[in-house]
């Protein structure tokens, strides 16, 4: 026996569940179809539908049906539908953010540890120079002196400045051999 939208609210209303029952059974394919077209998944448009019919079984008694039954349905699972996907949306959004976050946080601590670690190796290498040779690459590289500017200091000629830093060079170069790929990494970090 079939009952008309009249009876099925009413029935609703008494808390009377073969109504509730007949019209779950009506219209849960159709409203799951439906849903379907909104969140191109199975699994979620049947628990959408199911939470649409569950909130109206909780809150039969205070749901005022303005439109016939069947609108009041499809108007319910288009915007649970709709909040489903804002809800995907936030947590897309949520897990983009924290892994780019972690990333750069992980880049930033991998980054120091390698310019530390650097750092203490070009000191080594530095430390193993003969000390003129040091002397003079400390003054053209961390002091940024001019090698005209050296040769004045030291009492030296720009050519034997000129001699001691390719012999610098040409032996961090040797000492530091290992770490270019590291240095490659960190200046290509660094210009970011």
């Amino acid at each position: 026996m079939e009952l008309d939208e009249q009876h099925i609210r009413a029935a609703l209303v008494e808390g009377r569940q073969d109504a509730f029952e007949k019209m779950f059974k009506a219209w849960y394919n159709p409203l799951c179809n439906y849903a379907y077209g909104f969140l191109s998944s199975k699994d979620e448009s049947e628990e959408t539908v199911q939470n649409v019919f569950t909130q109206l079984w909780e809150k039969r008694k205070e749901i005022t049906i303005e439109t016939s039954l069947k609108s009041y349905l499809y108007r319910a699972v288009r915007n649970s539908s709709l909040n489903v996907l804002k809800h995907q949306k936030v947590k897309k959004e949520h897990a983009t953010h924290t892994l780019r976050t972690e990333n750069r946080s992980h880049e930033s601590v991998t980054g120091k540890v390698i310019a530390k670690e650097l750092e203490q190796r070009i000191e080594e290498a530095m430390m193993r120079l003969p000390e003129q040779c040091r002397l003079v690459f400390r003054l053209s590289r961390f002091e940024e002196l001019k090698y005209g500017e050296i040769a004045d200091q030291l009492n030296i000629s720009v050519k034997t400045v000129e001699n001691q830093m390719g012999k610098a060079l040409r032996i961090m170069r040797e000492e530091l051999s290992e770490y270019l790929p590291l240095i490659a990494i960190l200046l290509a970090g660094l210009l970011e």
